[in-house]
């Protein structure tokens, strides 16, 4: 049971934050918000959702990429962070786990993740 002026508190923040439903083996593009120096733009980061955790305001997701050279990129965002501009759910997989950490050690074929039909 939590605290009910911390559920209020988190309720707030999370009124103005327009979040797509997703879950692990959506693919993802997250725009967002570099700042350098005085100036800020916008940077996409497309990937796969291998994990979503947490609840409230300190739910985060883990989405990943495969970079240059062949590399595996990942990068754990806040769901509701200040930064993340936009997420738009590119496509909806068809996965049996919540996790899908195994998904680090395959390349290729083997990596690939069925498209839901609707």
């Amino acid at each position: 049971m939590r605290n009910k002026y911390i559920e209020a508190f988190e309720g707030a923040q999370i009124a103005g934050k327009n979040i797509p439903s997703f879950r692990s083996g959506d693919t993802l593009r997250i725009a967002l918000r570099i700042k350098e120096g005085d100036k800020s733009r916008l940077q996409n980061f497309e990937g796969i959702c291998i994990a979503r955790r947490g609840t409230g305001t300190g739910e985060t997701f883990i989405v990943r990429k495969i970079g240059a050279n062949g590399v595996g990129v990942e990068r754990i965002f806040p769901l509701y962070g200040q930064n993340i501009e936009e997420i738009v759910v590119l496509r909806k997989g068809r996965v049996r786990r919540a996790k899908l950490f195994y998904l680090r050690e395959r390349r290729g074929k083997a990596a690939r993740i069925k498209e839901l039909k609707k």
